[in-house]
C-alpha cells in the first residue's frame, strides 16, 4: 500500500527542527530550560558561584606563604613538642600524637632513628647537655632514653602521667614531673633514682635553677616548692594567701639564681625570691571586661636585660614587665593565643609561638614586631631555637615540624 502524501506532510509539520543562533542575544522575556529542569539564569548563577569559589580558593593558594627551609612530614598526627640538640645545633627530636618520636637532621631532613614503643602521645622530649642521649616521654607515663649515635634504647621507666621533662644542664641526669605530684630524678643510664614527693596534686611545671643544685616545681593548687637536688629535701614551700589561686602551668628561673617567675591559669604571674620563698610581686595578665578563657601559658626572664621578664597568655597578649618597678613596659597583641615564648640569648628580643600558626619576633624595648615566620596550616604547639641562634624548629597541629632560618634585625 502506498504511503499517504498528506500523512507525510503532517509528520514533517509535527517534527520541526528549530535552529538557534548562538550569536543572537535572548530577550528579557526568553527563558531557556536545561535538561535538569532548571532555568538558565539559575544555572548561570550556580556557575558564577562556583567560579567565585574557585577564584577565592586560587587566591588563597597564591597568597599562602611558607618561610620554612624544610618541612618534616614523618609524623602521622599532631606534633606536640620539639627540641634541638645543643651539641650539634642540627639534630632535632620531635614527639607527637601518633605515639612516636623521631630524631632527625634540620639541615638535611634525614631521619636518624625512630623512638618507637610508646603507648600514648609523646608530649615531652629532650637531648642531654652534650647530645649523647635523647629522651622521649608519653602521656601514659612511659619514659625512654636513647643513645643518639646508635639509635638504641638504653633505659626506660614507667610512672604516673608525665607533665614535663628536663635534662640537667651539666650532667646525664633526667628530671620529670608527674600528675600524681611526684618529681623524679635519675642518673642515666644507671637509673639511680631520687624522688621529690609532692602533696598529692599534679606537678604541672618545673625548672632547674641555673646553679644546677635546685629544682623549682609548680603544683595544681598554685603552690611552688624549691627542692635541693642532692638531699631531695624541700628548701622552700611557697603557699598561703599570696600564691596562685589555680594551677601553675609555666615556670622560669632568673640567670642570677635569685628569682623565680611563675604563670598560672588564674591569669597572673608571680615573682618569687628563691632564698626566702617570699612572693615579691604579682603581674596581672587578665583581660578587663572579657569572659574569654585566659591563662599565662609561658613566662621567662630576659638573658641580657636582667630587669625584664615576659609573659604570654591564651588571649594572645605578650607583656614585657620591668621587675624592679613592677610595671608593664610594653604589650604586644597576637591574633591567637600565645603558647610559648623565648628570649633571645644575645639581645632584648622575644620569640613567640601562636595558635594562628605564626612565630613572631618582638623588640622588648618598644613592643614592635620585627619579623614573622609563616608556613603552618594550624596552631604552633611548641618551638625551639638552636644554641647558635641560627635555626628555629616548630611543632604544629598540622602534623608537621618546620625548620626556619633565623635572621635577626640589627639590635
Amino acid at each position: 500500500m502506498d504511503p499517504d502524501p498528506e500523512q507525510d506532510r503532517d509528520s514533517e509539520e509535527v517534527v520541526e527542527i528549530i535552529e538557534i543562533d548562538d550569536t543572537e542575544p535572548l530577550s528579557d522575556d526568553d527563558e531557556v530550560v536545561g535538561d535538569d529542569g532548571l532555568s538558565a539564569d539559575i544555572n548561570e548563577m550556580d556557575l558564577e558561584n562556583e567560579l567565585q569559589y574557585n577564584s577565592d580558593e586560587f587566591e588563597d593558594e597564591v597568597t599562602y606563604r611558607d618561610d620554612s627551609t624544610f618541612v618534616y612530614k614523618k609524623h602521622a598526627d599532631s606534633v606536640f613538642t620539639a627540641r634541638i640538640d645543643n651539641n650539634t645545633c642540627d639534630l632535632v627530636i620531635t614527639g607527637g600524637q601518633d605515639d612516636t618520636a623521631y630524631v632527625w637532621s634540620a639541615s638535611s631532613g634525614e631521619t636518624k632513628f625512630q623512638c618507637d614503643g610508646h603507648k600514648d602521645s609523646v608530649t615531652s622530649v629532650g637531648f642531654s647537655h652534650d647530645g649523647v642521649y635523647a629522651a622521649s616521654a608519653d602521656l601514659g607515663g612511659l619514659i625512654k632514653v636513647w643513645k643518639v649515635d646508635t639509635g638504641k634504647e638504653v633505659w626506660s621507666f614507667e610512672c604516673s602521667d608525665i607533665e614535663w621533662l628536663q635534662w640537667h644542664q651539666m650532667a646525664h641526669v633526667l628530671i620529670v614531673g608527674t600528675q600524681d605530684g611526684t618529681t623524679w630524678m635519675w642518673k642515666i643510664p644507671s637509673g639511680d633514682c631520687k624522688t621529690f614527693k609532692g602533696h598529692g596534686l599534679s606537678a604541672g611545671s618545673g625548672c632547674l635553677m641555673p646553679d644546677g643544685k635546685r629544682v623549682c616545681v609548680g603544683y595544681e593548687d598554685g603552690s611552688v616548692k624549691i627542692w635541693d637536688m642532692k638531699t631531695a629535701s624541700c628548701l622552700q614551700n611557697v603557699n598561703g594567701k599570696d600564691i596562685h589561686s589555680s594551677s601553675v602551668v609555666c615556670i622560669d628561673c632568673h640567670p642570677d639564681n635569685n628569682l623565680i617567675l611563675t604563670g598560672s591559669t588564674d591569669a597572673t604571674a608571680k615573682v618569687i625570691h628563691s632564698s626566702t620563698g617570699k612572693v615579691v610581686t604579682t603581674f596581672n595578665c587578665a583581660e578587663e571586661n572579657s569572659e574569654d578563657e585566659n591563662s599565662v601559658e609561658s613566662c621567662a626572664f630576659s638573658y641580657t636585660q636582667s630587669s625584664l621578664a615576659a609573659t604570654g597568655t591564651l588571649t594572645g597578649k605578650l607583656s614585657i614587665w620591668d621587675v624592679p618597678t613592677q610595671t608593664n613596659r610594653n604589650t604586644c597583641q597576637h591574633i591567637g593565643g600565645v603558647v610559648k615564648l623565648k628570649w633571645d640569648t644575645t639581645s632584648p628580643l622575644v620569640y613567640t609561638a601562636c595558635l594562628d600558626g605564626v612565630v613572631r619576633m618582638w623588640d622588648a624595648r618598644n613592643g614592635k614586631c620585627c619579623l614573622e615566620w609563616s608556613g603552618h596550616q594550624d596552631a604552633v604547639l611548641d618551638f625551639d631555637i638552636s644554641r647558635d641562634g641560627k635555626t628555629l624548629v616548630t611543632a604544629s597541629e598540622d602534623n608537621t615540624a618546620r625548620v626556619f632560618s633565623l635572621h635577626k634585625p640589627d639590635s
